[in-house]
């Protein structure tokens, strides 16, 4: 029905500012069990030395704390509500991966509803998302100002120049074709799915771009 959009990820650390793929050098990062996630990041560190430690949500803070871990992937409102901020100095705004949840309804209870009723659940569901979409951007705004104003915090954001960088060594094409093209054609035989998906969202970027956003 609609997406409730959580944000984009970066990454931080309590090393140095991360600007360029090699600034990964020999740090320790915090990955969670999200594989292609974590095949995203070490194809961005590959040949830099960084390895990757899988420790749970709730024992982050404390193994950012201790040294158990260098830095992790991160959003803005972890990094001030779950005050990640305290235990690293540098955060690089990549956008590398984006999170969001998906409200979605059975099929079959779905097919059972007259059609005034689905088209006014899909006009509430597209007023709901942008909606939320509109909040997350202020607070969004509201969690770097925040953030700025911290004197032991450095953000970078990257250049467009920067960000291809990162996106090239990340090989995400790569990491879709291995664990998410079986699965397609496998539940939508025949169906393209994969290249119907990469249009999609492809069109959605340059929507995005062409709108100055």
């Amino acid at each position: 029905l609609f997406t409730v959009s959580q944000g984009s990820y970066g990454v931080g650390n309590s090393v140095r500012p991360i600007k360029t793929p090699d600034d990964f050098r020999n740090l320790k990062m915090r990955v969670s069990s999200s594989l292609g996630s974590v095949r995203g990041l070490q194809n961005m560190a590959s040949g830099t030395g960084m390895t990757v430690e899988t420790v749970p949500w709730g024992d982050l803070y404390n193994a950012l704390a201790k040294g158990v871990v260098d830095g992790c992937w991160s959003m803005w409102p972890s990094l001030v509500e779950e005050r990640h901020y305290e235990v690293m100095k540098y955060y690089t705004s990549l956008d590398w991966m984006w999170d969001a949840n998906q409200v979605v309804i059975n099929k079959d209870l779905w097919d059972d509803l007259s059609a005034d009723l689905q088209e006014a659940i899909l006009k509430a569901a597209d007023e709901a998302e942008l909606h939320q979409y509109e909040i997350q951007e202020r607070m969004a705004d509201e969690f770097q100002n925040f953030l700025k104003a911290q004197d032991d915090f450095e953000i970078y954001y990257p250049t467009e120049a920067e960000r291809a960088l990162f996106r090239d060594k990340a090989e995400a094409l790569g990491i879709w074709e291995e664990l998410c093209t079986p699965w397609l054609e496998k539940h939508y035989p025949g169906q393209n799915m994969t290249q119907k998906i990469l249009d999609g969202l492809r069109e959605n970027r340059e929507k995005v771009q062409a709108a100055g956003k």
